[in-house]
């Protein structure tokens, strides 16, 4: 009778100790491996395949998005994106309600003097294989003239795109037409202060209602209310260098911090306000732990319920080992 205990016993360790499903939906932290990227700007977590999350290089680097798989770090598809002319200063990636990849060629590393600038759209490929896709190209300028831009959002419900400008003073969120016209010129403009914030990039949560935008060493979590931001709190930011991007995972629970530079690494911390993943009551403030202390996205509580579980199991078996003893 010990073989069938035994093979109790393993199937319920096994399970215990099972990688569990959000580590296999890529909210872990990652080496990007891929010796192309030394200039990852942007991060969006795609919404086909999990685990993956799409990236792409600054400035001089071409028409190209990387499908990174964050279990390994490795480039699992290129894409090369046709139908945009030469890319100058490509800063942000965002996923739209629609499956689409949004790219920003937003970035004007003169200061502000580009009389226009561009947003690519390309359908989120269903197949991760290297591929060539073609992409629709829209101009883009501002209401009240030239800026620098690295954050691009898409909102999840309505579609709508907006931009955010890097300033050292602050800046602003600028919202795009309803719908974005590949025929004219698309003016965004102001609809929300941003300030003492200098913007490397932002993210919207999955249900629309929390915004994050980040610049090189913090963050802040904004109430969406309509596209007229609430300032809810500062945002722990794990410290990776020269901090260029942020995203939410897929289900909303984590956000994903990501740097320039070779071998550049993407780090988790827990999303403020349930992030739209399951629900869970909105922050009020700064994000803490229960402690008051900054909270570590270290999943330590997760080992401790790991290791409690493990213990019952062992618990479960011995007790059924020594009553089939007894008789």
């Amino acid at each position: 009778m010990r073989r069938p205990f035994a093979l109790l016993a393993a199937v319920l360790v096994t399970g215990v100790f099972a990688v569990p499903a959000s580590a296999a939906d890529g909210d872990e932290a990652f080496t990007i491996e891929d010796p192309r990227i030394t200039e990852s700007s942007g991060l969006a977590a795609s919404r086909q395949h999990p685990g993956v999350y799409w990236t792409h290089n600054d400035s001089d680097d071409g028409a190209y998005l990387y499908a990174v798989d964050s279990a390994t770090g490795e480039t699992v598809a290129t894409v090369t994106m046709t139908g945009v002319g030469a890319p100058r200063d490509v800063e942000a990636i965002s996923v739209g309600p629609d499956d689409h990849l949004y790219v920003g060629d937003i970035g004007d590393n003169l200061g502000g003097t580009w009389p226009h600038v561009w947003i690519y759209e390309l359908p989120e490929p269903k197949e991760l294989k290297d591929q060539t896709l073609k992409a629709t190209q829209y101009v883009v300028q501002y209401s009240d003239g030239a800026r620098d831009a690295e954050s691009l959002v898409v909102h999840p419900k309505t579609g709508r795109v907006y931009i955010v400008d890097k300033n050292e003073a602050g800046g602003h969120l600028y919202e795009g037409p309803a719908e974005l016209s590949a025929s004219g010129t698309n003016v965004f403009r102001p609809v929300a202060a941003v300030p003492d914030l200098e913007a490397t990039d932002a993210a919207l949560s999955p249900d629309g209602q929390d915004l994050v935008v980040r610049s090189y060493f913090g963050a802040v979590h904004y109430d969406w209310n309509g596209g007229d931001l609430k300032r809810v709190g500062r945002l722990s930011v794990p410290f990776l260098g020269q901090g260029e991007s942020v995203t939410y995972t897929a289900d909303g629970s984590r956000l994903m911090y990501g740097a320039e530079g070779e071998r550049s690494s993407v780090e988790p911390e827990d999303a403020p306000g349930g992030g739209g993943g399951d629900g869970g009551s909105r922050s009020g403030g700064d994000s803490k732990s229960p402690s008051g202390e900054e909270g570590s996205g270290d999943g330590g509580g997760d080992y401790k319920v790991g290791a409690l579980a493990v213990a019952a199991v062992l618990a479960v078996v011995l007790g059924f080992r020594r009553l089939l003893r007894r008789r």
